[in-house]
């Protein structure tokens, strides 16, 4: 059980990152604007595929938009709480871990609260209203269930991308130069989420799309929102799967931040 004060601690350290981020407002502003501005262009990307092919993977804009905007809002909202993760490969490289390792503080939150980014908020902004957008274009036939399902759906997939975020940077303990792996799978897990799992090959629809799980981000609650039968031929309750999936995801990620810590050793330096 956290000690009394603990999480007034955690508290204390992102008020301070908030606080140096937006002592000077407009490049504050320009910071935001610029990370919003990437949703908008992610989604001008779908409807440019769209104009040179009526179909992808077998369905129309509004399917593929939906599974976009589900996957797009999932991952913004989780890079926005724990994308920061990423630069413990620079701790690990430059040693400065060993200050955070010697505080009487859990790691793992303190990395979190050390380096919150409040510029991420303007992703999360513009794609929460890109989601909405997107939904009232698709005119889904809304029932309790469906309903029930939009609640569940982001929340589940952003869980399941921190986790994917926490086990990209857990490969700093091993491999310093480690960035380019762990963006293969957080922002290409955003990308291949994004889209029908029909369109990718077998091997990869099964390591990555239900190995992983991304396909239960955007693809398989896109499908029971619209009412889309799998052309795959997967069940109906793949689209409930996704905090199934996000709780053993997050399960591996502490086990191997575990044994990550316990692998570290200190620059010396």
């Amino acid at each position: 059980m956290a000690e009394p004060g603990v999480g007034q601690a955690y508290a204390r350290l992102v008020r301070a990152q908030i606080r140096s981020q937006t002592q000077y407002r407009l490049s504050f502003g320009i910071d935001v604007a610029s990370c919003a501005l990437g949703t908008l262009i992610e989604a001008a990307v779908v409807l440019v595929v769209f104009r040179v092919s009526p179909t992808v993977g077998g369905f129309g804009l509004r399917e593929v938009l939906v599974m976009s905007a589900l996957a797009a809002f999932a991952f913004d909202l989780a890079d926005l709480l724990v994308g920061n993760i990423e630069r413990l490969s620079t701790y690990v490289r430059k040693g400065t871990l060993d200050t955070i390792l010697i505080r009487p503080l859990r790691v793992l939150p303190q990395l979190l609260a050390t380096d919150f980014a409040l510029r991420r908020v303007g992703r999360v902004a513009q794609s929460s209203v890109l989601l909405v957008a997107v939904l009232v274009y698709a005119d889904i036939d809304w029932t309790p269930a469906r309903v029930v399902m939009l609640a569940l759906t982001p929340l589940a997939g952003c869980a399941l991308f921190a986790a994917v975020f926490l086990l990209g940077a857990c490969v700093a303990f091993w491999f310093v130069e480690s960035g380019e792996i762990a963006n293969a799978f957080t922002y290409g897990g955003k990308e291949f989420a994004r889209y029908p799992a029909t369109i990718y090959p077998g091997l990869l629809r099964r390591v990555f799309g239900y190995g992983v799980g991304l396909a239960l981000v955007g693809y398989q609650p896109a499908l029971f929102l619209t009412g889309h039968a799998d052309p795959l031929g997967g069940p109906t309750w793949l689209a409930w799967s996704s905090p199934a999936a996000a709780a053993l995801a997050w399960t591996i990620a502490l086990l191997v931040w575990r044994t990550g810590i316990r692998h570290y050793r200190s620059t010396g330096s």
